[in-house]
């Protein structure tokens, strides 16, 4: 017998790990994900989630357990007994058959039923909050993890366009050096260089392929296939650089439209002039400081199950002080019995006060007990309303200066390229050394790299601000 339970379990266990498997929202070959659709499959596939889920699940049923004292209770009974007694003078049996049914119902309890349910119901709602707090958490780790995958795409494509540059550079200083134009050493720190700019490709692609394991991470999808993500409006990247063909950087001019156009040579970097990104529309925040504060007072998952906690709490007290009070019952019955020398049956109706063996200092207790779990409550909403009010200042703060920051990196980006025009130019000419040329170009592939961190630091730190507020 033991052994078919064994498999029985093991049966059903696997079906309930196929049933969780099938339920896993997958990726398919080659799709495209917008942010949206990320975060949709992390919150269909989140395990935190659906234990919170269930959570509230239960406290439901707590309810419902709390509410069953409104309804009324039965109880049935069926029972024989057999006696023999013998004397000195006789000896008697007596078989004895008896059943009996009643219906008992609860008519008040001074509210202490009322108080249970309320208690209850501040429970559920306390984790369906907790619920939200869960959802939001998964979300912004979505978030983060998607600007992050952004962040490193944008970075592989800058570091391509380097490598692109330095064997372009490496060609020229080799023709330079060919004929006798410049030192050997400059041809040799050109292939410092060169090598230089193929590790930093090769350190950009790892941290590529990290952030898309961190984003699979945060989606819960395990052995996802090749897909590709959607830029966001603020992360929104051009890809119409032109392409690398001759050798003269500077010789190039700019469209109307922002395109640049060959004269007799292209230029060669990720970034156009000043804008990595496409129809970037950078919008100022709109709230202020306090206005955010007032919001996250109002919005955020914690701190409102808290407070329904300290509800639920309060009802437990109010519960605690109405145990003195009795409980007016009502009973109908109906009861058979037949023996050996008679039969009776009858219906019984009855109306009961009762205080369910009361303890007086036991009941002193438990109020004093829930006393000190309200005013636990109490500070512990203070508390958090507390930390909301720095969790969502220092989150401000940080995305105001990200925020002051992405024009100036936007200019620090146009005045490094204009500087790497320039002395491109005077190093073709011979006017310019090597040094100079390979200090302004560096300057500028950094500044191009600070300002898509820049961008991927605010786009972070906005979603941190949000989710300080409790808002998705």
């Amino acid at each position: 017998m033991k052994k078919y339970v064994k498999i029985l379990l093991i049966i059903l266990s696997l079906i309930v790990i196929n049933t969780k498997a099938e339920a896993i929202e997958e990726i398919t070959q080659g799709a495209t994900l917008s942010l949206e659709d990320c975060i949709n499959l992390a919150l269909q596939n989140s395990y935190d989630i659906e234990i919170a889920k269930q959570y509230v699940e239960m406290y439901d049923a707590r309810v419902g357990q709390s509410k069953a004292s409104y309804f009324p209770s039965i109880g049935a009974s069926v029972g024989s007994d057999f006696a023999n007694t013998e004397t000195k003078y006789r000896s008697t049996n007596r078989k004895n058959f008896s059943a009996q049914v009643a219906l008992n119902q609860l008519i008040y309890s001074f509210g202490k039923v009322f108080s249970q349910v309320k208690m209850q119901k501040f429970y559920k709602i306390a984790a369906e909050y907790d619920l939200e707090a869960t959802i939001l958490d998964t979300a912004n780790n979505v978030k983060s993890a998607y600007y992050g995958v952004l962040a490193a795409k944008a970075n592989i494509d800058i570091q391509k366009a380097n490598v692109l540059v330095n064997e372009r550079q490496y060609d020229r200083t080799k023709a330079f050096y060919d004929e006798g134009l410049v030192s050997k050493i400059d041809l040799v720190n050109q292939e410092v260089y060169l090598s230089d700019a193929k590790i930093n490709l090769v350190s950009a692609e790892n941290t590529y392929q990290n952030s898309i394991i961190q984003l699979n991470n945060a989606m819960f999808i395990v052995n996802a296939p090749d897909y590709q993500i959607e830029n966001t409006e603020t992360f929104n990247f051009k890809n119409n650089y032109a392409e690398v063909n001759l050798l003269n950087i500077a010789n190039t001019k700019t469209k109307e439209d922002g395109t640049i156009e060959p004269k007799e040579a292209v230029l060669t970097m990720q970034v156009e002039k000043t804008d990595i990104l496409q129809n970037y529309k950078f919008t100022k925040y709109p709230y202020t400081l306090q206005e955010s504060i007032e919001i996250a007072y109002k919005k955020r998952p914690d701190l409102l199950s808290m407070e329904a906690t300290k509800d639920a709490v309060n009802e437990a007290l109010k519960y605690s002080k109405k145990e003195y009070f009795p409980n007016l019952t009502g009973s109908v019955g109906y009861n058979w019995q037949n023996n050996s020398y008679y039969s009776s049956n009858g219906l019984t109706l009855g109306a009961y006060l009762s205080t369910n063996n009361l303890n007086i200092m036991e009941t002193k207790m438990r109020i004093k007990e829930s006393k000190s779990q309200l005013e636990i409550a109490k500070k512990n909403v203070d508390s958090i309303k507390q930390k909301i009010y720095f969790e969502v200042q220092s989150a401000y703060i940080n995305m105001i200066q990200l925020e002051k920051n992405i024009p100036l990196m936007q200019t620090k980006v146009k005045q490094t390229l204009e500087n790497y025009e320039l002395a491109d130019a005077r190093y073709e000419v011979g006017m310019g050394n090597f040094i100079e040329l390979q200090d302004a170009k560096e300057n500028y592939n950094n500044a191009q790299r600070d300002y898509v961190q820049t961008i991927y630091r605010y786009n972070v730190a906005l979603t941190d601000l949000q989710t300080a507020m409790g808002e998705r």
